[in-house]
């Protein structure tokens, strides 16, 4: 009987142990920084596609970024404008652009050719930034500085989802320089050291770019850029007409005059330097030869005259 009893008993366990549940084993693979350092790996991003699935937390986070998120939009705006004096124009506009808490970027004043009074003809160029807020009334200030408005464009672009998946790459780049810190605090091998090292440095030159990239979106979004090209209006020149110009008539009086006694003087000279040396010469030659026809008249006056035969 207790043969019988123990046998059951066996069996029973035995059963029991073939029936119970396994005990899960980790499918997670021992990371790089444990291999190397010793360290615990840093806590992986995660996915995408587990974050907006339906009823989980990363739906509900999402949401609330996106509706706590202020909107980044880029304006910039584009102006071709006919003026009456480009230069001035855009003094104007540097002052608008000081007087709305802007700046100037680069301006220039450029000669494009003269017209027949003799007038220059100009261009303008200036590029601007002013905030955003204020873009429509700086717009309207400029535009009544102008004869006419050749041209307006006024562009928008919303980089707010841009902004905040560079906001979440900086979130998992910083923690994980974070961690690669530690784990090269805690290394002891140089060579491990030097790997760590390495990577760090990577993860740092990644965490500079996005930064300089959210900068670049947050500072477009805050100062809109205007650009505005300045064409002069030759029709509003003055009309000029060179009789109607007492200092031009003046002016033509005294070149005349100017250009008479520069006649006069220059005859002056050659007759006093070229010609008159000749004239000399040419009077004492007939001088003399008058002199000579003289004698001989006289002395045919005193010949005698011969007796007839």
């Amino acid at each position: 009987m207790f043969r019988k009893f123990s046998a059951l008993l066996v069996a029973a366990v035995l059963i029991l142990t073939a029936c119970a549940p396994a005990a899960p084993r980790s499918s997670v693979a021992p990371s790089y920084y444990d291999q190397s350092a010793g360290g615990a790996a840093p806590a992986q991003p995660t996915p995408a596609s587990a974050a907006h699935a339906p009823g989980s937390e990363g739906e509900t986070g999402s949401s609330v970024e996106a509706t706590t998120t202020e909107r980044l939009v880029i304006k910039n705006a584009t102006l071709a404008l006919v003026v009456k004096d480009p230069a001035g124009v855009v003094n104007n506009i540097s002052a608008l652009a000081d007087g709305a808490g802007g700046f100037v970027v680069n301006s220039s004043v450029t000669q494009v050719s003269v017209d027949t009074q003799g007038n220059k003809i100009l261009s303008g160029q200036i590029a601007l930034r002013v905030p955003a807020a204020k873009l429509n009334d700086v717009l309207t200030q400029i535009k009544a500085l102008a004869v006419s408005v050749k041209s307006e464009n006024v562009t928008g672009e919303d980089v707010t989802a841009q902004y905040v998946d560079l906001q979440s790459q900086l979130t998992n780049l910083q923690a994980e320089a974070d961690q690669l810190q530690k784990i090269m605090d805690s290394a002891t091998k140089t060579q491990d050291v030097l790997t760590v090292y390495k990577e760090l440095s990577s993860v740092q030159g990644q965490i500079e770019t996005i930064k300089g990239q959210m900068k670049y979106y947050s500072e477009s979004a805050a100062m809109s850029l205007v650009t505005v090209s300045l064409e002069q209006d030759v029709a509003s020149q003055p009309i000029e007409t060179g009789s109607w110009k007492p200092a031009g008539v003046l002016k033509s009086i005294a070149e005349a005059w100017v250009g008479t006694y520069q006649v006069v003087a220059t005859l002056a000279l050659w007759g006093g330097i070229y010609c008159l040396p000749i004239l000399l010469v040419l009077g004492i030659l007939g001088g003399l030869m008058y002199l000579a026809v003289r004698r001989v008249r006289r002395s045919m006056r005193k010949a005698p005259e011969s007796p007839a035969a």
